[in-house]
């Protein structure tokens, strides 16, 4: 729950949200079904008498478990999925949804975030490919759709019907809840005709158009347990919830990997493994560290002291190490354009070999490690570069990963410089204007001198 309580009983002018929406499938829906776990959170709700409230087959299955009880109760060959969040279903939209079903199983919105599956139409043609992925242990709607014949609709062409696309709208944060209390009261009253812009913000003198960084709350999932919610940019986000749960401990065989389902609209990510979530997952400290973006770790300090220290044999030029610092920042595109992104670098043997972007030092390089991660690739005997300032966490994630060596475009605190210190790993800081000041092992990085600096 990312805003504290169940967010489908708060009101949106007087009328809570699961009311709103029932409100707006029955007029379009010959039957109407809330499928829930908890049906007691629904009492002194007024729904109409002919809403029926079902429980999950099997509870605790996320979306997919409750299109399995839909389709399995409902009397009707097609069942509409709404999601409990959206209160502006258009009668209008369900019909264009309608009438592309030709001789399909689904019909569902597309964007370019990728399918909108809690606004879509399933047949009961469905449900044993549901129940199948179920069986696996994999829980998200998405998961379904390469076992059936969906036929997909661009949700730009909706908008000959919707304009505004308001059936897509769903409320996720307290900023959201706001924003659909106030467009309820402004719709009771005459619209402005004025025409809304876009606004960017332009820098003065170049007169060039710069992008503003974007940030939202994404909530990572193991298991179907919640583990954190982050403050992210919406990219790379598989890569960033594999990074952050592999950098916690809570996983360590690539093998063990289901499945990783990204809700990029609504900021969730499922990651589906054969290990096991922690008992005391829920009850786990969570330490709020000094990064922005509110970087978020379960390790305390005296945890990380006792990590493996990292034996290599690697020795760098500071010449190569300032050339990869380059390379990264020419291929940081986001990071030169916003002015207020993050990215980090994973290089070996002089081979700059991923970047990651993000609003947050931390979740750059969750994204970083969790690529590699994904993708097999060895981090030890690696190079971490980073544009940002290396706190104690940062050095804990690389000692985790087994890096050798950390480099930063900027500072590096105490703490961190510290814990590299004990651990074996060599840091390095203020990598710019022809200059590296390295504050651990530099024994790893040797000085790059020239026939001139002899003389």
């Amino acid at each position: 729950m990312r805003m504290g309580v169940d967010k489908t009983l708060l009101e949106v002018d007087g009328v809570p949200l699961v009311a709103r929406v029932v409100e707006s499938v029955t007029r379009v829906c010959a039957h109407t079904f809330v499928v829930t776990n908890r049906p007691e959170s629904l009492d002194g709700i007024d729904l109409a008498d002919e809403v029926t409230v079902l429980t999950d087959e099997v509870p605790y299955q996320g979306p997919l478990g409750g299109l399995v009880t839909a389709l399995k109760e409902a009397p009707d060959e097609w069942v509409l999925a709404v999601a409990a969040d959206m209160p502006y279903l258009s009668a209008a939209v369900v019909q264009a949804l309608w009438d592309a079903r030709g001789g399909a199983d689904a019909v569902m919105p597309v964007t370019p975030e990728g399918p909108e599956p809690l606004l879509a139409l399933y047949s009961r043609a469905c449900l044993p490919a549901a129940r199948r992925v179920l069986a696996t242990g994999r829980r998200r709607l998405v998961a379904i759709f390469s076992e059936i014949n969906a036929v997909e609709v661009p949700i730009e062409s909706l908008r000959s019907v919707d304009p505004e696309l308001r059936s897509f709208l769903n409320v996720n944060t307290p900023e959201e809840l706001a924003e659909a209390r106030e467009e309820t009261v402004a719709l009771s009253v005459e619209r402005d005709a004025t025409e809304r812009v876009s606004v960017s913000v332009i820098e003065v003198g170049t007169r060039r158009s710069r992008g503003m960084p974007s940030e939202h709350p994404v909530t990572v999932h193991m298991n179907d347990v919640e583990v954190a919610t982050i403050q992210a940019t919406p990219e790379d986000l598989e890569e960033m919830a594999a990074g952050f749960l592999v950098a916690e401990g809570l996983m360590v065989n690539r093998d063990d990997l289901v499945s990783i389902d990204v809700d990029y609209k609504r900021g969730l990510v499922y990651v589906s493994t054969l290990e096991e979530v922690p008992d005391d997952m829920v009850y786990k400290t969570r330490y709020v560290t000094s990064g922005c973006g509110k970087g978020i770790t379960f390790s305390s300090v005296g945890h990380a002291r006792g990590l493996d220290h990292i034996e290599t044999h690697l020795r760098l030029d500071s010449q190569v190490v300032y050339d990869l610092m380059g390379q990264m920042a020419r291929a940081a595109t986001a990071y030169r354009d916003t002015g207020g992104m993050h990215a980090c670098g994973l290089a070996r043997d002089g081979e700059l070999l991923f970047v990651r972007e993000d609003v947050g030092r931390h979740n750059a390089l969750d994204k970083l490690l969790g690529r590699a991660w994904l993708d097999r690739v060895p981090t030890r005997d690696a190079i971490l570069l980073s544009t940002g300032r290396i706190s104690y966490e940062m050095a804990v994630k690389a000692a985790k990963a087994g890096v050798p060596v950390v480099v930063s475009r900027t500072a590096v605190t105490d703490l961190a410089a510290e814990i590299a210190g004990e651990l074996g790993i060599t840091l390095a800081g203020y990598a710019r204007g022809g200059k590296i000041t390295v504050y651990t092992h530099p024994e790893r990085i040797t000085s790059h001198t020239t026939d001139e600096d002899d003389e």
